[in-house]
């Protein structure tokens, strides 16, 4: 078969569950559309209930969507799914092995359904199953969380699969786990697999090539981190001092502010650029924009709290987007 343009294409797909009539009807994804090229490692971002799973069930043949239409290696979801299943990866988010089979038995279960030879394909997961590989006679459902990814995993890859998904795969797992986990993804791309990877981490989308922002079954954005961080329009800066919960409300009143919101041990404002243009002469009297902002804080009442520009992440990213959608 002549190799398409893109790994994954996809054209207004939506999907909603109950009738139309009824009250609980959840649309779960509304007409988003994406393109993922061959050879990525591309991140789903978003946070649970966004449909994320939704949108890899249907990509991964299991769902078949309401409305639209998709293609993955130039396959259609729902015409070719017993094709495309054949070349494709799916590593469910939650752990959806034989808890009774042992390591050994999942791998060969798995293997077998697909009639691949694990000795020709052993060179895809070695690096992977070397770790677990120590208790192949231990049942699945006795191993770690990190453990029981890697068999995740490896099941997913023993048929050798030109375009990998993978939900969530690092929920649940420690933190030196899931470095591991990606620095495998990253090995896995540089042997030319696909990799669809969806996570509510918004640390793990720096990892990734391109990445598309998904919040209440739309997509906000998508584009490289970099350049995802770049299009930040307004300031941001970030605050922190004595109570907390007081200063949020402060800075809410402010009419500079567009958002003010908790970020950790921080609040981090952004600032309107619109707005700004707006107060300019308030603004350039007292100085600058920080000067500006602890000017009106004092007048307010607080005393102790530090004020600082800093660069946008890509959490900030999604909550800028998010408020405006």
């Amino acid at each position: 078969m002549e190799q398409t343009l893109q790994a994954v294409s996809i054209i207004k797909l939506s999907k909603s569950y109950g009738t139309l009539k009824s009250s609980n009807r959840v649309e779960a994804l509304k007409e988003i559309s994406l393109e993922i090229g061959f050879g990525e490692m591309f991140g789903i971002i978003g946070p649970d209930g966004a449909g994320k799973t939704t949108l890899f069930r249907i990509l991964t043949s299991l769902l078949i969507p309401t409305l639209g239409q998709a293609t993955v290696l130039g396959l259609d979801i729902v015409k070719d799914f017993k094709l495309l299943r054949e070349k494709i990866g799916y590593m469910p988010g939650k752990f959806s092995l034989y808890g009774d089979l042992t390591v050994d038995e999942n791998l060969s279960f798995f293997a077998s359904i697909f009639k691949a030879n694990i000795k020709e394909n052993y060179y895809l997961i070695e690096d992977i199953f070397k770790d677990i590989a120590p208790f192949g006679k231990r049942k699945a459902q006795d191993l770690s969380g990190g453990m029981k990814q890697k068999l995740a995993l490896s099941c997913a890859l023993v048929h050798k699969p030109e375009i990998l998904f993978l939900d969530e795969p690092t929920t649940g797992v420690d933190p030196v786990s899931r470095k591991e986990f990606w620095q495998m993804l990253k090995r896995l791309k540089e042997q030319g697999i696909t990799i669809v990877v969806s996570t509510s981490y918004m640390d793990e989308a720096l990892l990734c090539d391109r990445i598309a922002l998904l919040n209440e079954g739309l997509i906000l954005s998508y584009d490289t981190p970099k350049g995802m961080i770049s299009s930040f329009e307004n300031n941001l800066l970030a605050v922190d001092g004595e109570n907390m919960p007081e200063l949020l409300k402060m800075l809410r009143k402010i009419p500079i502010v567009k958002r003010a919101y908790s970020f950790g041990a921080q609040h981090h404002i952004t600032i309107d650029r619109e707005v700004i243009k707006e107060y300019r002469g308030k603004i350039e009297k007292r100085g600058s924009i920080i000067k500006s902002v602890t000017q009106q804080l004092q007048q307010m009442g607080a005393t102790s709290f530090n004020i600082r520009e800093i660069e946008p992440t890509i959490e900030d990213c999604y909550l800028e987007l998010s408020s405006s959608k």
